[in-house]
């Protein structure tokens, strides 16, 4: 009984965890997002086509005067802070706002031992809490200290994750960033065998991506 009220404790706190909003500071500008940036008191940053952009897969957007300027890896703050920077040297105390008016969206599966498996979109930062927080936690069965995240590019090299050092311990190395395509996997209470419990989920996962992108 004692047992059981922990998992549904921990449940809750993944799923608490997963609809917490990330505040403007934290967040990091990825490829992909869209941006609104204001330069004040100058009309000819004023046209649309000069205020709105997108991140390219690259990381970089072309901004008038300054040209190539790196925005993904920086929060909002910081790159706002090194356009105003760069700015400077073609005019005179700029006053730069940037606005992130749409995040980009990351696809992950979180299968196995978990509440509701299946494909979740999941905007701004995507980490191992969010992914299982969405899937409604995992259950009773989840063998909490063997989870595996799938990256797309490397299948063969499943990344072994321990969620109990992450709930008990703080530990947030073990709260990895998900990218685009990641299975996230958690496995029942038994021995592991990689052919027989992981290596099925990624070949039917990765034929159904392939399905949908077609």
């Amino acid at each position: 009984m004692k047992k059981k009220a922990s998992v549904l404790l921990l449940c809750a706190l993944l799923i608490i965890i997963a609809l917490q909003p990330i505040s403007a500071a934290d967040y990091v500008l990825s490829p992909g997002d869209e941006l609104t940036i204001f330069v004040y008191g100058y009309e000819e940053f004023q046209a649309k086509e000069l205020k709105e952009f997108i991140i390219r897969p690259d990381g970089k957007l072309a901004f008038p005067l300054v040209g190539e300027i790196q925005a993904a890896g920086l929060s909002p703050g910081a790159f706002t802070t090194a356009l105003t920077t760069v700015l400077s040297e073609y005019i005179v105390n700029p006053k730069v706002t940037v606005n992130v008016d749409k995040y980009h969206t990351t696809r992950v599966y979180v299968l196995g031992e978990v509440t509701k498996p299946g494909m979740y979109e999941i905007e701004r930062q995507h980490n191992l809490l969010d992914a299982v927080g969405m899937a409604g936690g995992y259950t009773a069965n989840a063998a909490k200290k063997n989870i595996f995240i799938i990256h797309k590019d490397k299948p063969q090299k499943p990344l072994k994750v321990n969620l109990l050092k992450l709930l008990e311990r703080g530990d947030i190395s073990q709260n990895v960033t998900l990218a685009d395509g990641d299975v996230v996997y958690l496995t029942r209470n038994h021995k592991i065998v990689f052919a027989r419990d992981i290596l099925p989920f990624i070949s039917a996962v990765y034929q159904v991506n392939e399905l949908n992108n077609d």
